[in-house]
């Protein structure tokens, strides 16, 4: 190649990074100016100053209280045992922290039935609908639902129970996005019921309601 042409080569290819020295340049010092902007996104936008009037609202009001139930960034932690099912000391709660009544077990036995039973079963037991399938697939790759009746699911504290559903164990995954953690201690509070009516003894029957037994 001639050398002539080789130098204008040479010269067009260092003319060439010009640009992208150039644009280095701009990207990293400071300017007096604010840069072009073609479309403005949230960079720059109008927003309504604390106390004063907000058309967009019914209402009217810009500043609006939380929605109830709400909790603020980085307190979590100030209710751990109801959100997480965890005592300060980090171990799961025994007893459930709310009061347990008639209207929460119907509650936690509709969630149940929707979420739980298809695996384990309307009784607890782990022969649910799913399992009954996989099962008869033979597969080889299925793991058995947990009986949530047995000796070893009783003797778990109820916080492990809600943290169960919360984040999910083993190929159980979490049901946190589907079950809100109120909901999560009324399916708690019926499988503890489940456990009790599949434990029970006569003793637990009150004496005035056993003759309808037979006793």
């Amino acid at each position: 190649m001639p050398r002539p042409i080789l130098y204008v080569l040479l010269v067009l290819v260092a003319l060439s990074l010009i640009p992208m020295g150039l644009l280095y340049r701009s990207h990293h010092q400071a300017k007096s100016q604010p840069r072009i902007q073609v479309v403005y996104d949230m960079d720059q936008q109008f927003y309504y100053k604390a106390q004063t009037e907000n058309p967009f609202f019914p209402d009217g009001v810009s500043m609006h209280k939380p929605p109830t139930g709400t909790v603020a960034r980085g307190m979590l932690a100030a209710d751990d045992t109801y959100f997480r099912g965890v005592a300060h000391d980090t171990t799961f709660v025994q007893d459930i922290p709310v009061k347990v009544d008639r209207q929460m077990l119907e509650r936690g036995q509709q969630r149940f039935n929707i979420y739980c039973a298809p695996c384990h079963g309307g009784s607890g037991n782990g022969n649910g609908i799913v399992n009954a399938r996989a099962q008869a697939l033979a597969e080889g790759t299925w793991t058995p639902p947990t009986d949530l009746t047995s000796q070893a699911v009783i003797d778990r504290p109820s916080g492990h129970i809600y943290n169960t559903i919360s984040k999910g164990i083993r190929n159980m995954p979490s049901y946190a996005a589907q079950i809100a953690p109120e909901d999560r201690w009324a399916v708690t509070a019926y499988v503890r019921a489940l456990q009790l009516s599949r434990n029970a003894t006569i003793n637990d029957v009150p004496a005035a309601n056993r003759a309808a037994l037979g006793r």
